[in-house]
């Protein structure tokens, strides 16, 4: 009984440790890596966005001091061939899954 509460304290203490090894997530930032807003960094993890306490899983860019993401308007292209996207507007919260 005490050899599985010692794992479990270290398992604990690995998770905390892990979780402190991500990079800080920036105020805004872009999934397209030619954007100045783009780091390469967050994306080796997981990266969930909250827009007014709503999971979304299609976001391309966020900015949480102006409230606002960015994400895709259906399957519509711009003349680049790039998606269409439209801004939503709100409470944004970056968070690590």
């Amino acid at each position: 009984m005490e050899n599985r509460a010692r794992s479990a304290l270290i398992d604990k203490e690995i998770f905390m440790n892990e979780a402190t090894q991500f990079p800080p997530l920036p105020d805004r930032l872009s999934i397209d890596p030619r954007s100045p807003h783009h780091v390469a960094a967050v994306f080796e993890h997981d990266v969930g966005i909250r827009l007014n306490d709503k999971e979304r899983l299609n976001v391309a860019e966020y900015c949480i001091s102006e409230g606002w993401i960015k994400v895709p308007a259906g399957k519509t292209l711009d003349r680049k061939g790039n998606p269409l996207m439209i801004t939503l507007k709100g409470s944004v919260q970056a968070f690590y899954r």
